[in-house]
């Protein structure tokens, strides 16, 4: 129970912050909308694959700019201040569930943004949303690991650029396959077993944070 009471603490504070720093998230919905925008103009509605094939790209970049930047904006001065006084693991899972709620929250409102202009083409669209839900907690859990690496090395954004093109892009590939299915009006096999693949791999990257972030609190 403590150790809930501390992540739910640490997690608060994200909140907090994030309000008093609302000119982020709304820079970032600004982007959404801008970007969203600029492809109706220039597509229209464009046909299934490629309505598909944006809306990942999309999260891609809102992942990018709003989930990453968790750690970076962290300064040395503030993360000696945590380090006195929680635990890394509580510090990282904090991070993680704050970072797929915020993912989830700017995910919904993008896959709004993209029926509202590109039209709506889903068969499914139940099953769209759950596979969105879970491919940007997915995600966002990917690039909570890689921004607490790349605030280490000196707040080097590049090195968080250049550590997840080879993990993330595998994973969108997977997602697409996934969400493809609820264009179709036929089922199509293999979903059970791309799904179990991603709830490993989620697994994984959780254990590794809280396995090597404690190194790098060290540090």
């Amino acid at each position: 129970m403590t150790t809930i009471r501390h992540i739910l603490t640490l997690f608060k504070k994200e909140v907090l912050l994030e309000f008093r720093q609302q000119y982020s998230f709304y820079g970032v919905l600004l982007y959404v909308a801008s970007t969203i925008f600029v492809l109706y103009l220039a597509m229209g509605q464009p046909e299934n694959t490629v309505w598909n094939g944006l809306f990942w790209m999309m999260q891609l970049f809102i992942c990018v700019n709003a989930v990453a930047k968790s750690f970076l904006q962290e300064s040395t001065g503030r993360q000696l201040y945590f380090y006195s006084l929680c635990h890394p693991v509580h510090f990282m899972l904090a991070k993680m569930i704050f970072n797929a709620v915020l993912m989830l929250l700017m995910t919904m409102v993008s896959l709004l943004l993209f029926m509202l202009f590109l039209g709506s083409p889903l068969s499914h669209p139940g099953i769209f949303i759950g596979v969105s839900c879970f491919g940007a907690m997915s995600i966002s859990l990917v690039f909570s690991f890689l921004a607490a690496i790349a605030a280490r090395a000196q707040q080097n954004a590049a090195l968080m650029a250049i550590l997840g093109f080879p993990l993330i892009i595998p994973e969108l590939m997977l997602l697409m396959r996934m969400s493809a299915i609820a264009f179709s009006d036929v089922f199509q096999s293999g979903l059970l077993s791309i799904v179990l693949l991603l709830f490993c791999f989620d697994i994984m990257v959780i254990l590794l944070s809280v396995i090597l972030f404690p190194f790098l609190w060290k540090d």
